[in-house]
């Protein structure tokens, strides 16, 4: 059985393996879970040794099958259980991510199936995220990040990349839940911030809010 920490190793591997579509550096799982790069290869090297992954010094790690297939299951379970918190104990989107976090490393295959059974097996969690089935398998959708969005254009907001506590309050703030239309008013060269415009209010958003919002586009 896996620890708890190689749990999390594997899925935030995974979701960076998805962002940036190569192998990952240890700077980046450094900064993703909030340790020293030099913690991050010694856990790598543990892991590499337990066939979980491919790892290469100073070339960065990847997933092997084995480790896919965990990370899938943790991701699985985590994004259920925020549903489950939304949907049925009517918690914030805001509030479900550390609570979650403590709730997937449940190994209960039987309590999962019946909790997605429960939940009528839900497609994405409630930040637009995708939810595997028992099989790892998981249906996409073409998205399109705020920022790729030409002036005049209009998306329908589906996706958050980031579902920290405080970003989603500030989102939550300002109005911008899954399934709201956003339209892209102007461009600020300057600092790549935008104008948008949500139930005809008007407002900025920064560049780092808006790279963390993926949308349907409605050209």
């Amino acid at each position: 059985m896996l620890t708890k920490s190689e749990e999390n190793y594997l899925k935030e591997i995974y979701i960076l393996e998805q962002y940036h579509k190569a192998d990952v550096n240890t700077n980046l799982i450094a900064k993703r879970i909030h340790t020293k790069a030099s913690s991050v290869t010694d856990m790598l090297k543990k892991m590499a040794l337990k066939d979980l992954i491919i790892y290469q010094k100073y070339k960065g790690v990847r997933l092997n099958a084995k480790g896919e297939k965990v990370a899938l299951s943790i991701i699985r379970k985590h994004r259920l259980w925020e549903t489950f918190l939304v949907d049925k104990l009517h918690f914030g989107w805001d509030e479900v991510h550390d609570i979650a976090e403590q709730l997937e490393h449940i190994h209960s295959q039987k309590l999962i199936d019946r909790l997605d059974a429960f939940l009528n097996y839900p497609n994405i969690n409630p930040h637009g995220e995708p939810i595997p089935d028992a099989n790892g398998n998981f249906s996409s959708i073409d998205t399109i990040c705020l920022d790729k969005l030409e002036i005049g254009e209009t998306g329908v907001f589906v996706e958050v990349k980031n579902d920290s506590e405080k970003f989603l309050k500030f989102l939550t703030k300002n109005n911008i839940t899954i399934g709201a239309k956003i339209k892209v008013i102007d461009k600020e060269e300057f600092d790549n911030s935008l104008k948008i415009e949500i139930d005809h209010k008007q407002f900025n958003l920064s560049e780092h809010v808006i790279k963390n919002l993926y949308l349907k586009n409605e050209l």
